[in-house]
């Protein structure tokens, strides 16, 4: 097996390497260059990381406890000028969209904002009458890892957020009154609905916006609650592939009629995510800038060492080791920090992603606690998903970059005169 760099190439390029600094080895602008290589690369797949877990997780988030697809009935106009934009055949038309090949479930679905109160308490809720089957097809809700109580006893109660539980003071078996504001109407106006409720399951959808203010009523419950009897305010539903949810659009909106249009979670979130794939670029390039930096210096460190060793190279020269040979020695001391920095880099990243839990809980303990504050960033604690994409662009970044600053210096030494190298020694 043929080898780029022959066994005397190898071994003179590591003997100044691990040279003293006192013989003009490896000098402090070098150990400087491994240790900002190191820095850099570590920045780059830790940011990287927290980057990707913080999109899969606010995605996740959106997928997990809230529709992919929403059809919704346009408003109409009765002879008194009234609107409503409610869907009456919503059992017929739920039925065709689930005859649409990849889709899951299509849930009619009653909605209002009301008030909650219990013992003194107060806070506004968004209401969703959905029936228990369909309830099913959100994944974070019903996740009984994160929630508690009897989702089998949804019928006699309501599901209600972690959040509106907190902040109501309330758990499960508790009666939560609601106030609705569009009750009854009497010849003397609208009067206030109030009902009371026993809470029978307490969820977290790992979204703070979402168990701050939801809570789920059984689905003809609601219809009686909100005067919505024999309609519902919109179909949700769900697809197996919600990535790719364009793909089904037209043949959902097939089966809508002229009065029914749709949406799609990408309408509601895109902008967002498009922000956040902006940031993404915007931080690997800043991060690259950091990279370059880090490798400007192997040019430094190479080009002390190319002046130390001058007499070094006349010998070898004189010796009648070719030009190629001479870069090729120096080009492998540039190369090797280069490659040790990224490795170092590499491992510390990798690390940090692993175990970003304890580690962001030991910063949280140390700050004295709130450095994440969940109603201003959405999820509740800081994700990262280490990534093989992410690793091998840092890794290749990293080396491309050293390997290209590596060649200049080297060459310097290459086109070194032996007789200039010798002529005052």
């Amino acid at each position: 097996m043929t080898f780029p760099f022959s066994a005397p190439e190898r071994m003179i390029a590591w003997r100044y390497l691990r040279a003293k600094r006192a013989e003009g080895g490896v000098s402090v602008m070098t150990w400087i260059s491994l240790v900002g290589i190191t820095l850099a690369v570590f920045a780059l797949i830790a940011t990287l990381s927290v980057r990707a877990g913080f999109r899969a997780e606010f995605v996740d988030t959106i997928l997990g406890a809230n529709p992919h697809v929403t059809v919704y009935g346009l408003a109409r106009y009765d002879d008194n000028g009234n609107s409503s934009d409610t869907l009456e055949g919503y059992e017929a038309l739920a039925e065709k969209i689930r005859a649409v090949p990849g889709v899951t479930s299509a849930a009619p679905v009653v909605t209002g904002q009301v008030m909650a109160s219990f013992q003194g308490r107060a806070a506004g809720v968004q209401v969703t009458g959905i029936t228990r089957d369909d309830l099913d097809s959100l994944p974070r809700v019903i996740d009984p890892a994160t929630g508690y109580g009897d989702l089998g006893r949804f019928g006699e109660g309501i599901a209600i957020g972690s959040g509106v539980a907190r902040t109501l003071g309330a758990t499960v078996g508790d009666r939560v009154k609601l106030i609705s504001p569009d009750g009854a109407k009497t010849p003397f106006g609208t009067s206030p609905r109030t009902a009371s409720y026993e809470i029978a399951y307490i969820f977290s959808a790992g979204r703070y916006d979402i168990d701050q203010v939801r809570v789920y009523m059984p689905f003809a419950e609601a219809q009686s609650y909100f005067n919505r009897e024999g309609v519902a305010d919109r179909i949700e539903v769900m697809v197996s592939d919600p990535e790719h949810v364009d793909r089904l659009i037209p043949q959902i909106a097939a089966q809508l009629g002229e009065d029914e249009v749709l949406y799609t979670w990408r309408d509601a979130s895109g902008a967002f995510l498009r922000a956040l794939t902006v940031e993404d670029n915007v931080m690997f390039v800043i991060l690259s800038v950091l990279v370059l930096i880090a490798t400007m210096n192997i040019v430094s460190g190479l080009i002390m060492l190319v002046k130390n060793k001058g007499r070094d190279i006349g010998i070898l020269r004189t010796l009648g080791l070719t030009e190629g040979a001479v870069l090729r020695i120096f080009f492998l001391c540039g190369a090797a920090t280069g490659i040790a920095g990224t490795l170092m880099g590499v491992v510390l990243g990798c690390l940090f992603a692993i175990y970003i839990d304890p580690i962001f809980a030991a910063v949280n303990a140390l700050s004295g606690g709130g450095v994440w504050d969940p109603s201003i960033r959405g999820i509740y604690h800081l994700p990262a998903k280490l990534q093989a994409g992410d690793v091998l662009s840092a890794v290749a970044l990293s080396l491309g970059m050293s390997f290209v600053v590596t060649i200049f210096p080297a060459r310097r030494a290459a086109r070194m005169n032996p007789v200039d190298a010798l002529r005052y020694e």
